[in-house]
């Protein structure tokens, strides 16, 4: 009897060792599991050997098309929101987990130059938008064939966008050819590129090159310029200017010739800059300014974090909504427009980084 016990003890301390020794899934990986129930505000999942998982609150009612489409029994794939809440279980997220997933699908088909044929669903005088498994993508006038391009003699803007929005509601064969997981958006081609001779168009362009170009598509993210027939380059957002970009349609209009530089080509994409071409504000406060000096500055926009606080065009720090006891506070005592007096809390002019606190 004694033995018996002592094989039960011995026993619970290996099983309570192996418990701990397995690596728990982290926060926001993905996670495979069987689902016990579904209730009617709530899933439960088996992640064994990790636990037992919940979908519920926000997450259930965001994920409620898929939830009526699964039983107890069911393998699924879900996100993890929370590795442990009050309750002990792994909370989850099938939404999430779902667009991590079509993101994933989104790169194989790249990667095997897969045709897709896709609902035109609007056009601008750029391109055309196309949307695939929930996501939005834009599909440029220069990625079209010779049969869908719209010939327009005086190249005018209105006219090729009125040639554009006659394809609207049609099905069209295209491949993804990027994808920007943070802009929620996919870039698309109709063109059936033969990828040995892509590949050869590319040998010819180096990172460091400087390019003149043309403006062939505009959309929210960023412009899209024609280095040659058959090839653009994104430049982000990001890369067209050291100042805030508000409005980049301000600034650029198809068929505009501008300088770029290039400063990756990767995957059979050229990305592009703008701004690498201008003198980088930045350079002029190095070993100038640092933690701690008291600097005068301008308000020149809110965002969810707080407000952008301007020292120069194209030189802006971030004023934090912690630093005051709410968004709306901050709001209320630093006004847009409007000089204050400003303390530096870090500054990082290599990385263009700069944070500040208000001073009263």
């Amino acid at each position: 009897m004694i033995k018996d016990e002592t094989l039960v003890e011995e026993n619970l301390i290996l099983k309570s060792i192996l418990d701990r020794s397995i690596n728990k899934p982290e926060a926001d990986s993905l996670v495979e599991g069987i689902v016990i129930s579904v209730e009617k505000s709530s899933v439960y999942v088996d992640l064994a050997p990790f636990g037992a998982g919940i979908i519920y609150g926000r997450e259930f009612i965001n994920a409620k098309d898929i939830i009526k489409k699964i039983s107890p029994g069911d393998i699924i794939k879900a996100k993890i929101v929370e590795t442990e809440n009050k309750e002990g279980y792994i909370e989850l997220s099938l939404k999430e987990a779902k667009q991590a997933l079509t993101w994933s699908e989104a790169e194989k088909a790249i990667k095997e130059k897969t045709v897709m044929s896709l609902e035109i669903k609007d056009a601008n005088k750029g391109g055309l938008i196309l949307e695939w498994q929930g996501i939005q993508g834009f599909l440029p006038a220069s990625q079209l064939k010779a049969d869908h391009y719209p010939r327009v003699l005086d190249s005018d803007k209105d006219k090729i966008l009125k040639e554009l929005k006659k394809l609207v509601g049609e099905h069209i064969s295209v491949m993804i050819i990027s994808t920007l997981p943070k802009e929620g958006k996919l870039i698309f081609s109709e063109k059936d590129n033969n990828p040995e001779e892509k590949k050869e168009i590319l040998s010819k362009y180096s990172v460091g090159d400087e390019l003149n170009c043309t403006v062939a598509g505009l959309v929210d993210f960023g412009v899209f310029l024609k280095l040659e027939d058959g090839l653009e380059g994104l430049v982000h957002i990001s890369e067209l200017d050291w100042g805030l970009v508000e409005d980049l349609r301000s600034m650029f209009k198809v068929g505009d010739n501008v300088k770029a530089k290039v400063i990756e080509i990767k995957d059979g994409k050229i990305s592009l800059s703008i701004k690498a071409l201008k003198e980088n504000p930045w350079k002029e406060f190095e070993g100038k300014l640092k933690k701690g000096d008291i600097i005068k500055g301008v308000v020149i926009k809110y965002n969810k974090h707080g407000a952008l606080v301007s020292i120069k065009e194209g030189v802006a720090g971030l004023v934090h909504n912690s630093t005051f006891s709410s968004e709306t506070k901050l709001r209320e005592k630093l006004e847009l427009g409007k000089n204050y007096n400003f303390q530096i809390t870090l500054f990082e002019p290599r990385d263009q980084k700069m944070t500040l606190i208000h001073l009263e």
